[in-house]
């Protein structure tokens, strides 16, 4: 693992990040107990929580959020503004009025695989797998499963025909 991202640039929290070799970060992100493979590329304003992990020769661009619970594989693309989801029922408070603490809620893991794409401004709600080669529309709202080499686009995200 390298000590750090491969070039410079100002307004990063990079905290307790494993790096591989030639990893690039951008400015303004924040990146926290992540792991990120080798020669993957991060764009500015994303932040990558701890606990994720994102493969080798991966290009995540601008404006993505990348929770805790999320595990991608080499070679994948994430577009502008991708948003993952990591608890199905999100709530600030207990029953009892108390903030919540992380044994207060389930952490959903997601997984996309090999060599896929997601369009910018997807959202990937949280316990989904993306199958190697998929491809997540822009705008698209993943809910269930994607198969690998499959198509999905709209709200919810949906199988489009082979062309």
């Amino acid at each position: 693992m390298a000590e750090g991202p491969a070039n410079d640039a100002p307004y990063r929290l990079l905290d307790g990040v494993r790096f591989g070799a030639g990893v690039v970060v951008q400015s303004f992100t924040n990146l926290y107990g992540c792991e990120i493979g080798d020669h993957t590329r991060v764009g500015p304003f994303v932040e990558i929580q701890s606990g994720a992990r994102i493969g080798a020769s991966c290009k995540i661009q601008s404006h993505a959020f990348i929770c805790e619970g999320v595990l991608i594989g080499d070679e994948v693309f994430v577009g502008h503004g991708v948003l993952f989801i990591n608890d199905k029922h999100p709530h600030a408070t207990t029953g009892e009025g108390e903030l919540q603490t992380a044994s207060d809620w389930e952490l959903l893991e997601t997984r996309v695989g090999d060599g896929a794409s997601l369009g910018s401004g997807a959202v990937i709600m949280g316990g989904v797998t993306i199958g190697e080669r998929a491809l997540v529309g822009a705008g698209a709202v993943v809910t269930r499963d994607v198969g690998a080499g499959e198509v999905v686009a709209g709200v919810p995200a949906r199988a489009l025909p082979p062309r």
